[in-house]
């Protein structure tokens, strides 16, 4: 492809080369590791507000949280414990690694948000919607910057780096039967907008995560 040249004649590489791909560094990848961890956390606030429950390892904490009464983004830390190892050797270390740093992240912000954020009423529509997109933007962000929030997710993105599966239909097979798991426990209202909550969060991986989609990695 042809050099441009400047107003003062210097010669200009072309757009295509000012838009290939750069690795994040290691300081971007914790600071959008960290903000999407805060937005995960955040949702399953939000969702556990309203007796909801969702897709993914998010799902399966919420939903043993309202069986054993322990906070759900605690749960969500040792219910992935498995997958961390399977993500270092299916994904390579440094995933693996990224990986953990996000759990613990989720764990303790998870803790800590009750203290600052009180929340004396939740609409449950919202928080479906809201704290789902919210969730799915938080994988979205560690997902880009080479790590897992572990589970489901890890073998959706496996497979997509693998195969090329789209991460989002992937994990969708998978929500279908938590949230069927979590029939016994909701009240019918609630089970739909727990279908909502799971739809949001794999919405905005469907339209976001995918091959070509994304200039940086």
């Amino acid at each position: 492809m042809a050099w441009g040249i400047t107003p003062d004649g210097h010669a200009m590489p072309p757009a295509s080369a000012s838009l290939a791909p750069r690795p994040h560094n290691l300081a971007e990848d914790g600071y959008a590791i960290v903000i999407g961890c805060a937005f995960i956390a955040m949702g399953l606030m939000l969702l556990k507000a309203a007796n909801l429950v969702t897709g993914g390892m998010a799902g399966i904490a919420l939903l043993l949280s309202y069986l054993v009464h322990y906070p759900p983004a605690t749960l969500f830390l040792f219910i992935n414990i498995p997958f961390f190892l399977f993500a270092g050797r299916a994904m390579g270390i440094a995933f693996g690694i990224k990986t953990l740093f996000a759990n613990l992240a989720i764990m303790a912000m998870g803790l800590m948000m009750p203290s600052a954020l009180h929340l004396a009423q939740v609409s449950p529509l919202f928080a479906a919607l809201f704290g789902g997109s919210i969730i799915g933007f938080g994988i979205l962000a560690v997902a880009r910057h080479g790590a897992g929030v572990g589970g489901l997710g890890v073998i959706a993105l496996l497979l997509q780096r693998r195969r090329g599966w789209n991460a989002g239909r992937t994990q969708m097979l998978g929500d279908a039967l938590i949230l069927f798991a979590s029939l016994p426990l909701l009240s019918v209202d609630r089970f739909a907008l727990s279908i909502l909550s799971a739809a949001a969060i794999n919405a905005v991986l469907i339209v976001n995560h995918r091959p070509g989609r994304y200039i940086g990695y």
